[in-house]
């Protein structure tokens, strides 16, 4: 089925000047072109995801496709029903990913071998092989590559650290990174030839190409993808569907993400919404008895109605 509206998700690495001033005129011209989204500009590139309607998704690109800089930038487009997000914002960073290194790596120099995503699939299967999963630990509990390494961490930018405290465990190896759509395992490949492992390869365009490519058809990956939008997650694998996100309070099977209420804490969490609602949308007792607990506030509880909630769950803990 056609549908009226596209989503785009696209990066690339180029010399931008005056990055600044760029990320002004371009958020006018998104704003214009009635498109909404979310995109990063520093001066060592752009990284965004936007959607529109497939009119204003192809002037975005035949626009793009003008400008010598980013003349050659490949975009992965979703077909959707509606705007997957609720406003534009563009802006300026000093990373197009935050990995904070104290010396930066540029992957138009240095940067691990792509492969097509036939190539990734056969080379996951092979001897002496890891995959490195590139994303945040709740990106992986949604949805990740069979075998797949997770690596403890809660931002990008604590993954170096993490690697240098398992280096062990990789030394030797043949490595595999992967991430969303590609942008992450540009640096995060190079980074790793900088630190002496010899043979890095990422799959090119990221889990997102994988998922479409008609001869893989997104075999071997497991559960759903997150992406970064009102979507929340997206499909991959087209041949079976495993669900291997685990539901924060039960255990039981779940792909459904929700933040915690506790607006200091915000984690994500899987939640049924049964369990959104038993739990007040909190992921600890702490997070449930915080003063500012958003899920109290937001169903209007009266201190008497938590007092029950809050004793009800106490008592199903001390019976399992």
């Amino acid at each position: 089925m056609n549908q009226d509206y596209r989503v785009l998700l696209y990066y690339k690495y180029v010399d931008i000047e005056n990055a600044e001033e760029f990320t002004e005129e371009h958020l006018a011209y998104c704003k214009e072109l009635g498109l909404k989204g979310r995109i990063l500009i520093a001066t060592e590139g752009i990284n965004g995801t936007v959607s529109g309607t497939v009119e204003q998704t192809d002037a975005y690109i035949a626009h793009m496709n003008a400008n010598p800089l980013f003349a050659d930038m490949i975009y992965k487009i979703d077909e959707a029903e509606g705007h997957a997000f609720k406003k534009m914002k563009v802006r300026y960073r000093p990373e197009l990913v935050t990995l904070r290194l104290e010396n930066d790596v540029d992957p138009n120099k240095t940067t691990g071998k792509h492969l097509k995503p036939k190539e990734f699939f056969e080379a996951m299967q092979q001897e002496d092989t890891v995959v490195i999963d590139a994303r945040n630990d709740y990106e992986y509990d949604l949805g990740h590559f069979r075998g797949s390494v997770r690596p403890d961490i809660n931002t990008f930018k604590e993954l170096p650290q993490w690697i240098k405290e398992n280096k062990k465990n990789f030394e030797g190896k043949k490595i595999l990174t992967y991430c969303t759509g590609g942008v992450r395992c540009e640096k995060f490949s190079g980074w790793l030839l900088d630190e002496g492992f010899e043979d890095v390869s990422q799959l090119d365009g990221g889990i997102v190409t994988y998922g479409k490519d008609p001869e893989v058809q997104g075999e071997l990956w497991d559960g759903q993808c997150y992406v970064f939008d009102d979507r929340i997650s997206v499909p991959i694998n087209r041949k079976e569907h495993v669900v291997v996100g685990k539901d924060h309070f039960s255990g039981e099977p779940c792909e459904r993400y929700v933040n915690c209420a506790n607006p200091e804490c915000n984690k994500k969490i899987l939640s049924s919404e049964e369990n959104e609602h038993r739990y007040l949308r909190s992921c600890s007792s702490e997070c449930r008895e915080h003063p500012r607990n958003r899920y109290i506030a937001e169903h209007g509880l009266s201190e008497e109605e938590v007092a029950e909630r809050l004793e009800a769950i106490r008592e199903e803990a001390q019976v399992n």
